[in-house]
């Protein structure tokens, strides 16, 4: 008789529902094929979550500062412990678990390369030890990286500007075991920086069980929305100003959904521009109001730059909706299939802008077909059914990689010793680490 394949245990260190982040929801999504392909646990260091999410595996409370990894219970028949630490760039559900990764041997899941906001915030709220940061920061980037984390520090130098220069993501892994990415480019970033073994996944997301229509309004205003965390570098000024450059020609109505980073000063640049009739901003919106809203969406804005190598959960959700979005021309989002998104490049982003408004004006169909590509990409590469099988392969192959990791950090440290690293000395090591 054949007997179930033993499933790994794992350990999913993440923001939880009701945490107003994708990342607490894309964890929430995937949670049945994910309780199934392993033995799972959720831990989150929030006081609350929310209590359904038991239905599939146990949920526990850590403490950051206080966990050590015999605290994560081990035990059964398994194969072995795999600790998995969601990081990513808000500072409110992400500085206790950036802490803990400097501590806790562990598989970082980068969501985004970019972490200097992170970092900053953070620091500012006593989140993170500024010390940690410079030393960090000295070790990956020299020399510049300790002058970047000054002016950081100091106020001198905006986030953004550092991240530019360095992303950051390097601080996550001084007892890191591995790294999971969700694009080719955070892929190949950590490859390039560490002799940890990398992992990439497709970023998952759980198509609707009906497929929405592909088809929106004819009549009335056309509808444009955005949403999620939307800092600066979401390009929110940039598709403000050119709403309003064809505000007098163009009927539409634009619906903002998610935390703006500064919704007092966002305000003001709508009155400035003449919008207040037709923006309005409606902070965080439960996932079925948003979900109606895209439904209805002609246009969809979801523009990055900076981008560091992010994947988007809300690029999936809006490819679920089969809704059309307009996307920078960088990243993750510059590799998208072109039949799947409208492409505009950044050097050219307003004029840009304002020529896809006006097609769409002239033609409302023109984005059906782009929607439609878009569903199908979900669900041919994005299903929680496939991420969770890549999460048991990576989570079997922990015991190895923390083996591998442990032995390149000894090589690491026996190579900066040496003042003059002796060519059989390095050779021999190179021969340890490929086995």
């Amino acid at each position: 008789m054949m007997t179930r394949a033993v499933k790994p245990r794992v350990h999913w260190v993440s923001p939880l529902p009701p945490a107003e982040t994708d990342i607490g929801h894309y964890t929430a999504r995937i949670l049945p094929e994910l309780a199934d392909a392993t033995e799972l646990t959720l831990w989150t260091d929030a006081p609350r979550w929310d209590r359904a999410l038991e239905k599939y595996c146990p949920v526990r409370q850590l403490d950051p500062d206080g966990m050590l990894p015999r605290d994560f219970p081990r035990g059964g028949r398994g194969q072995g412990d795999a600790v998995f630490v969601h990081i990513g760039n808000s500072w409110v559900y992400h500085s206790g678990f950036l802490r803990l990764v400097q501590r806790i041997p562990s598989i970082i899941v980068l969501h985004d390369l970019a972490i200097q906001e992170l970092c900053n915030e953070a620091i500012l709220n006593d989140r993170f030890d500024a010390g940690t940061y410079r030393d960090g920061m000295a070790r990956w980037y020299g020399a510049e990286g300790a002058r970047l984390a000054a002016g950081l520090l100091d106020g001198q130098i905006p986030p953004l500007d550092v991240a530019m220069q360095a992303p950051g993501f390097e601080l996550t892994l001084p007892r890191a075991i591995s790294v999971l990415a969700h694009t080719p480019a955070a892929y190949e970033a950590t490859e390039a920086r560490s002799v940890l073994p990398a992992y990439l996944l497709d970023l998952p997301f759980r198509p609707s069980a009906e497929t929405p229509s592909e088809r929106r309004s004819e009549a009335g205003p056309l509808r444009f929305a955005q949403f999620g965390y939307i800092g600066p570098n979401r390009r929110l000024e940039a598709v403000l100003e050119a709403l309003s450059a064809v505000r007098g020609d163009i009927d539409f109505v634009f619906d903002i959904m998610g935390n703006v980073w500064d919704s007092h000063y966002i305000q003001g640049r709508i009155e400035d521009l003449g919008l207040t009739e037709r923006v309005k901003i409606h902070g965080f919106v439960d996932e079925p109001v948003l979900d109606a809203c895209l439904a209805q969406a002609h246009l969809v804005f979801n523009l990055r730059y900076p981008t560091m190598g992010e994947a988007s959960g809300s690029q999936l959700r809006i490819w679920n909706a089969s809704a059309a979005a307009v996307v920078s021309d960088l990243g993750w989002y510059g590799s998208l299939p072109d039949e799947t998104v409208f492409k505009i490049p950044h050097a050219d982003e307003q004029a840009a802008l304002i020529a896809l408004l006006r097609n769409l004006a002239a033609d409302r169909d023109i984005g059906t077909d782009i929607g439609r590509a878009g569903r199908a990409r979900l669900e041919a590469r994005h299903t929680p059914a496939r991420y969770a099988e890549g999460i048991a392969h990576v989570a079997v192959q922990a015991a190895g990689d923390a083996r591998s990791a442990l032995l390149a950090r000894s090589a690491g440290s026996v190579l900066a010793r040496s003042a003059d690293p002796q060519p059989l000395l390095q050779a021999r090591l190179a021969r340890h680490l490929a086995d």
